[in-house]
């Protein structure tokens, strides 16, 4: 077996880009694909994700064949828990890989490239100069506030708040504060623990729901913010940590969009106003509401975020018959 790959990394945050070794995906939409390789090639993604050749905190991105349109290419995310809905730090990765491979034709200043994502399409739009591709901002799909100023009683921690916001992916969203933390003091482990015990709780007890499909109604994780919602020329902290206790190094381009909508239901944000999000790294994103929305029945936003990102190498991987541990494991 042999699986090449392109990595790249957005704000710290690793981006392995399958270019080689998958089998053919059935047709059909960016959900039954995304179902397909879930439900008959989970074993590819633990060979790549997961050690020896991953870690724990590893992300993916396999290329299909795009079922809308307009797409110019599709996209299923995979992590150490499965596969996600919406990343942005991929589309980030993705919309520059996209100009560089001659997936879309390059353009000066800017190149749009349309990404079919498992939530829906997503426009990257990225910077050229001198025929070489830098900066990537995207529009996503509607974003809204699906439950805003909630609490809850968290073993541990005491009564907790928060909000639940759509970007793509839900998220919790939560000042670390009210855990007893803060940036650039507490451990990393600290945040991963309390936000993973709010995101444990409120999936065993808040049901979800999504206008357009149910497959896009779960609970991604939770952001730990430094509480400074309110719309600053000053970079606002946030840390994600998301499917199976996964850490962003990033600033979380769908937690952006998500934080986003949030602020601009609660009148902490309006429209065309740009804010820097800075990630548990220090890496930043730009992050602003285009413009207004619908999602269903819920008053929704369209977010603008912007990035770079850079590759790290090029990889040809194998897997020998009889190298057992060689098909992936865990240690965390």
């Amino acid at each position: 077996m042999t699986l090449t790959v392109v990595d790249m990394h957005t704000g710290g945050e690793p981006l392995r880009i399958v270019t080689g070794g998958y089998p053919d995906i059935p047709k059909g939409t960016i959900l039954e694909k995304r179902a397909y390789v879930r439900d008959h090639l989970d074993h590819l993604r633990k060979i790549l994700m997961f050690e020896p050749r991953g870690h724990y905190d590893m992300y993916g991105a396999l290329l299909v064949e795009p079922d809308l349109p307009d797409a110019d290419l599709a996209v299923l995310f995979m992590h150490n828990e499965g596969y996600s809905t919406m990343c942005g730090h991929a589309i980030v990765a993705l919309g520059r890989y996209a100009v560089d491979e001659g997936l879309v034709t390059k353009r000066e200043p800017v190149t749009t490239v349309n990404i079919e994502a498992p939530c829906g399409l997503i426009v990257a739009a990225v910077e050229v100069r001198d025929g070489k591709a830098g900066s990537v901002s995207f529009e996503s799909v509607p974003a809204f506030l699906f439950a805003g100023r909630q609490t809850i009683e968290l073993p541990g921690y005491g009564t907790v708040g928060f909000d639940i916001a759509y970007g793509g992916a839900f998220y919790a969203l939560a000042d670390c504060h009210q855990f007893g933390l803060e940036f650039g003091r507490d451990r990393v482990r600290d945040f991963v623990d309390a936000a993973t015990a709010l995101t444990n709780r409120l999936k065993a007890e808040l049901p979800l729901s999504h206008p357009d499909h149910a497959d896009l109604a779960f609970l991604y994780g939770t952001i730990l913010t430094d509480g400074r919602d309110a719309f600053s020329g000053d970079a606002t902290k946030n840390i994600c940590v998301f499917a199976e206790a996964e850490v962003d190094r990033s600033p979380t381009g769908s937690g952006v969009t998500a934080r986003l909508a949030a602020m601009h239901a609660k009148g902490e944000i309006g429209i065309g106003q740009t804010r820097t999000f800075e990630s548990i790294a220090g890496s930043r994103f730009s992050g602003a509401v285009a413009r207004t929305a619908k999602a269903g029945p819920h008053e929704a936003i369209i977010a603008r975020v912007g990035g770079r990102a850079y590759y790290s190498g090029r990889t040809e991987f194998i897997v020998e018959a009889d190298d057992e541990l060689g098909r992936g494991f865990l240690l965390r």
